[in-house]
């Protein structure tokens, strides 16, 4: 089945209560392919969050955990991920035995997207972790050496933000997913943004990703699903003008 311009939105439920989320969920349901649940929504509720989403509408699960942990740890909670029926959950890209056992806990029900770098970060950042000066000077060769080890390990794909995209496309084929946060319209003004690596939907799209994470374009729009739509516009156009 060929992807319509929605099966390319995937939107983030960061919300502090179930009910806030729900609502969303039902807005939006048929206007993105695909709801991410974080870390507050999941603590906060635990599994039944994705029941609700199941309940409420048709679009896909992305649990976006970030595991990381010992091997053998993120093995299990994989496990019990993939009984959830979720269809992608993320893990930090910093061990190959790590993601080699999070695939195997998904037991090819649950695809892995490996983290590279978070669309917060900088060179500054990477600096401060303490990285090698090859990396400071270009992170976007620590995002390639992560994704690497995430192809190698059998990830479904990895986060990257637009501007790594089409060289990740180029060195591990069109079917390693690249999942692209940091998405910002031209038209959506954000106060106090705390994203550094961002690319408009049509971008992204032009460049390869396969799925964008778009939350408060939409989500602050006098109307939401308007906003989802316009999105859907701009990735359509983007679509066939390539």
């Amino acid at each position: 089945m060929q992807k319509t311009g929605k099966d390319y939105i995937v939107f983030p439920l960061d919300f502090a209560s179930v009910k806030e989320a729900k609502e969303y969920v039902k807005l939006l349901d048929g206007k993105v392919g695909m709801f991410k649940i974080g870390l507050e929504l999941f603590i906060d509720q635990g599994p039944s969050v994705v029941q609700m989403v199941k309940k409420e509408s048709s679009a896909k699960i992305f649990l976006d955990l970030k595991l990381h942990d010992i091997s053998a740890t993120v093995q299990r909670a994989m496990e019990r991920v993939a009984i959830l029926g979720v269809d992608l959950v993320t893990v930090h890209c910093s061990s190959l035995a790590m993601l080699e056992k999070a695939v195997k806990g998904g037991k090819g029900k649950t695809g892995v997207l490996g983290v590279t770098l978070l669309t917060d970060n900088d060179a500054n950042m990477v600096e401060a972790s303490g990285f090698k000066d090859k990396f400071v000077k270009d992170p976007g060769l620590l995002v390639m050496h992560r994704a690497k080890m995430a192809y190698e390990a059998g990830c479904k794909g990895v986060i990257c933000s637009g501007r790594e995209v089409q060289h990740i496309k180029k060195r591990f084929g069109k079917s390693f997913l690249a999942v692209t946060p940091g998405i910002r319209p031209s038209w959506a003004f954000l106060e106090n943004d705390d994203q550094k690596r961002i690319t408009t939907p049509g971008q992204a799209i032009t460049l390869g990703s396969d799925l964008i994470v778009i939350g408060r374009p939409i989500r602050d729009a006098d109307d939401p699903a308007a906003a989802a739509q316009k999105v859907i516009q701009e990735i359509e156009a983007a679509l066939s003008s390539s």
